[in-house]
């Protein structure tokens, strides 16, 4: 089934103000012009109006494929899901409506125009990529204060999330990883006992709650920057999930670069003074902050392993290249992380 905002109608295009970044009320426009032929698997996208251009797959997707699509209405980004391998379900109607909500609450995000369980469209947002560095301590602030505004919705969700054992069969993939000649076989065999050992930390970990209702992955790559200011993009993953968890996993990711020796302190914490300042209540600390974060980027890195595993270029998702430098930054990164988790969390937590 598809859910849209209307139909037929469709919404102008969205601009953000400079201020608390709250969008235009936008005019509806009814659609008479029609393109039948205008689809992408199965999903008729003729409502979108008539194409001005080829649609042109946008690269760099790590899980998903994008493309952008001009037409006589304007842009928009269309996202076709993997849904053949994917970690979890996805539950495409209770994503749109939290989306539709966050927009409608002033999230500065783009448009969500239309979704079905395996294409996504939204009005498309231009902005800067956000570099693989710790981001401005403002940057930060707002994207704190973003969090607090997410999780005071009211939005009615479904779904009830269950907690499954973490994957221990590690020593397995290391045969099949050396059997099959993977070029990372030897990384992988190497760290095999603390990927294990990841795997019970995140398993036996305490959880202090409180639950709620968030986007689950903003990361810098699911961000833009408009004039210095945050644009959230991929709410796909959107759902319940730990505070603690979701606190941890947005600070760190936006208070370090590709590693781990650059990791600011003062930006970690700009992220909690945003959801502060917006009316937030920190949960206690504790290793539960980092949980979420190296237990996802986990199990990332088995959902790629398993990919190169197979030996089959997919059909949807990323190229087996790109699985493979993801098996690799996991490989080299995650005990990393894991070693450093006492430090970071004395060094992040201390106010």
């Amino acid at each position: 089934m598809i859910v849209a905002l209307n139909g037929a109608t469709m919404p102008r295009r969205v601009a953000y103000t400079s201020g608390t970044a709250i969008a235009y009320a936008y005019r509806v426009k009814r659609v008479h012009r029609r393109t039948a032929a205008l689809r992408l698997r199965g999903v008729d996208l003729s409502c979108l109006g008539a194409p001005t251009g080829p649609m042109a797959q946008v690269r760099g997707g790590f899980a998903n494929r994008l493309y952008r699509l001009d037409t006589d209405l304007g842009s928009f980004a269309v996202k076709e899901l993997n849904l053949l391998d994917r970690r979890e379900t996805y539950r495409a109607e209770d994503v749109f409506r939290f989306e539709r909500a966050a927009f409608a609450a002033g999230i500065p995000m783009p448009e969500p125009i239309l979704a079905s369980d395996h294409v996504l469209v939204h009005r498309w947002v231009d902005g800067e990529k956000m570099p693989e560095e710790p981001v401005p301590a403002g940057y930060a602030f707002e994207i704190g204060g973003i969090l607090a505004r997410l999780h005071a919705l009211d939005v009615a969700w479904t779904a009830v999330p269950i907690e499954e054992p973490v994957p221990r069969d590690w020593p397995a993939l290391v045969e099949r990883a050396t059997a099959t000649g993977q070029p990372w076989a030897g990384e992988l065999r190497s760290q095999a006992e603390t990927l294990l050992a990841i795997a019970r930390f995140v398993d036996t970990c305490e959880r202090p709650g409180p639950v709620v209702l968030t986007h689950r992955d903003i990361q810098p790559w699911n961000l833009l920057s408009r004039e210095g200011r945050p644009v959230v993009l991929d709410w796909e993953l959107s759902g319940m999930l730990d505070l603690a968890g979701e606190l941890g996993s947005t600070a760190l990711s936006l208070a370090k670069g590709p590693g781990f020796d650059d990791v600011q302190p003062a930006v970690f914490r700009s992220v909690l003074d945003g959801y502060v300042a917006e009316g937030g209540t920190l949960p206690p600390w504790g290793p539960s902050w980092f949980v979420f974060i190296i237990g996802g980027w986990l199990g990332f890195t088995r959902w790629n392993i398993l990919r190169c595993l197979r030996g089959v270029e997919p059909g949807t998702g990323p190229d087996l290249a790109l699985s493979h430098e993801s098996v690799r930054n996991g490989l080299r990164g995650l005990p990393v992380l894991f070693g450093r988790l006492p430090e970071l969390q004395e060094m992040l937590m201390s106010r």
